[in-house]
């Protein structure tokens, strides 16, 4: 039998961190982040504050079921008879990451099972006051979410759950500043992205003028916050796109390793770490960096890449291998080693043959390949149905951060736009580039520092 009570969080408890599914992102977590994290406390603080909206779940059916597999009936009954209190949530579900910091979350942290990505316009009229309201709103609500407490007229849709690893990033569209009045503060990072042969963008499913990433390991407590989210906009912004994504579930695996993609192949092993010397430099923009207010901030291109899967699964192992330049099973690559090793652009097959082949994806959109240019990849699956012609409409909702566009996906696109054997299966649909401020601190917004100035 299980049973369900009310508890509130202990006040002062720190949050615990689990090991997640994407090997690169487990460490990402930026110095100025894990001090937050490591002084944050639990919402339900004193008779006055609101009941959180996680519970206890008791877990007595779970308990019996390893009991059988440890030993038989016998240990589930003794799991039965034993349990007074019912068990605290996993540590999936109770799993936090700070809202606020130097830096906003979404970023660095580990890739969460479900996202959602979201872009807003502007309603006639609404102007930098109005749009400095729902900032303050969107924080506000995002802080609370974070943290499992329930806001105000709550919807209840994840009243049973904990915070889930739930993550909410703001970011701003360049359309954003002129019909908020802030022309003089458009970042010059924010200029269009050039066209690329490849693209075939539909402009009603691009661009915007606010854009919101949500990711949380729990797909209530993410549609939860988008739900919450859009109810705060009414007024003063309307959605513009939505897309919808996942990733594999932290814990499905035996380890902790990189994610796959739904071509199956090993997805970020070459993303770079936060040990590397230049990661702030490549991923951050630094705290004397212009404009002012995007000081520690990033900027995020979004891509959505319809992957063709038909087209893919008919080519054999061997083939899918050499278009990637990894090994499928494992991901290491075709010049030898494991998946850490790093690529061997140079070494040869003893038939004289590149072991890597030139059009390979991991040697066009090498860094080597690029004059170092690199981004933070922190990408989603996602699955819309079928095409008419019954082809699965699915692929990558790709999340790019970078410091500078110009110095970190434009150089790589347009090499991979030229030569990249991969691009045969893709078909870039969507497009879209926002500045994502740093983060804000308690008391403060996201994006206080533009709307404020």
């Amino acid at each position: 039998m299980t049973t369900q009570q009310h508890s509130r969080r202990n006040p002062g408890k720190k949050s615990e961190n689990t090991s997640e599914n994407n090997k690169d992102a487990s460490q990402s977590q930026v110095p100025a982040q894990s001090q937050d994290a490591s002084q944050s406390q639990d919402a339900s603080q004193g008779p006055g504050s609101r009941i959180s909206r996680r519970r206890l779940l008791g877990t007595a059916g779970a308990a019996g079921a390893a009991g059988l597999v440890a030993g038989g009936a016998a240990g589930a009954y003794a799991a039965e008879a034993t349990r007074s209190e019912p068990e605290p949530l996993t540590s999936v579900g109770s799993t936090t990451v700070p809202f606020h910091g130097t830096h906003q979350a979404g970023i660095t942290t580990p890739l969460q099972a479900h996202g959602h990505l979201v872009a807003f316009d502007l309603v006639p009229g609404a102007d930098r006051k109005a749009a400095a309201a729902l900032l303050r709103r969107w924080s506000r609500t995002a802080g609370q979410l974070t943290e499992g407490r329930t806001p105000p007229d709550d919807t209840g849709i994840a009243l049973d759950a904990g915070p889930s690893a739930l993550t909410v990033t703001f970011g701003f569209g360049r359309t954003f500043f002129g019909r908020a009045g802030l022309e003089d503060q458009l970042p010059e990072a924010l200029a269009p992205l050039p066209d690329f042969a490849s693209d075939a963008l539909d402009a009603k499913r691009s661009n915007g003028d606010l854009w919101i990433q949500i990711g949380a390991n729990d797909g209530l407590v993410a549609f939860h916050a988008l739900r919450a989210l859009q109810r705060d906009a009414r007024g003063t912004a309307r959605p513009r796109w939505q897309m919808n994504g996942f990733n594999r579930t932290p814990g499905a695996t035996g380890h902790p390793m990189t994610a796959r993609n739904l071509m199956g192949q090993i997805d970020g092993t070459n993303n770079p770490k936060p040990s590397d010397e230049n990661f702030q430099r490549r991923v951050f923009v630094p705290a004397k960096g212009e404009p002012a207010w995007m000081a520690h901030g990033s900027y995020a291109v979004v891509r959505r890449i319809r992957m063709l899967l038909d087209s893919w699964d008919h080519l054999s192992l061997e083939r899918q291998e050499k278009v990637i330049g990894r090994r499928k099973s494992d991901g290491a690559p075709l010049s030898g080693g494991t998946e850490d090793t790093p690529v061997g652009l140079g070494k040869v097959n003893g038939d004289g043959s590149l072991a890597i082949a030139g059009a390979a994806h991991v040697r066009v959109a090498a860094p080597a390949s690029n004059q170092g240019a690199a981004m933070l990849r922190r990408p989603f699956s996602y699955h819309d149905g079928f095409r008419d012609d019954g082809a699965p409409d699915a692929g990558l909702l790709f999340v790019a951060w970078q410091a500078d566009p110009m110095k970190g996906f434009v150089p790589v696109q347009r090499k991979l736009d030229l030569g990249d054997d991969l691009s045969r299966f893709l078909r870039h649909e969507a497009s879209a580039l926002f500045a994502v401020p740093g983060g804000a601190g308690p008391g403060e917004y996201v994006g206080q520092a533009l709307l404020e100035g």
